[in-house]
């Protein structure tokens, strides 16, 4: 049998404590979701003044990032009419988002899970998806 490293409680608080920080930091009001290694939601948080229409899209971003393992901007890019995953956005069910704001996270060059911001622009979720990934 194999034992998975997957991210708890903690450390889903810790990043996305860094991730409300970087928002602030930045003005833009996010949501923001840590998912475990298999995909599942462990928190999320939206932040006063975020979209309510960008929940599902924050939960969707880590989800998607965490089964693909990469961030979901870069799959964005490969997901492009003739690039080498066209059509992927209309797989798993409409939960594969393809914009930026969705990065893995990596311990011990495992991916541990992922977290997914949404409520900003592209650069704005990515910054703050970035930084949050980072207090892992």
């Amino acid at each position: 049998m194999r034992t998975i490293q997957t991210v708890d409680l903690v450390d889903a608080r810790r990043i996305i404590d860094a991730g409300i920080a970087e928002a602030d930091r930045i003005q833009s009001p996010s949501n923001i979701a840590v998912v475990d290694a298999g995909g599942s939601l462990v928190a999320h948080v939206r932040m006063d003044g975020a979209q309510l229409g960008s929940v599902e899209h924050s939960i969707d971003k880590a989800h998607t990032s965490v089964l693909f393992r990469s961030p979901t901007g870069d799959l964005a890019r490969d997901s492009e009419p003739g690039g080498q995953f066209w059509g992927m956005a209309l797989s798993g069910l409409g939960r594969v988002l393809v914009f930026a704001g969705g990065v893995p996270l990596v311990s011990g060059g495992e991916v541990v899970g992922a977290v997914g911001v949404s409520g900003g622009s592209r650069e704005q979720d990515g910054a703050v998806a970035e930084v949050a990934a980072a207090a892992l």
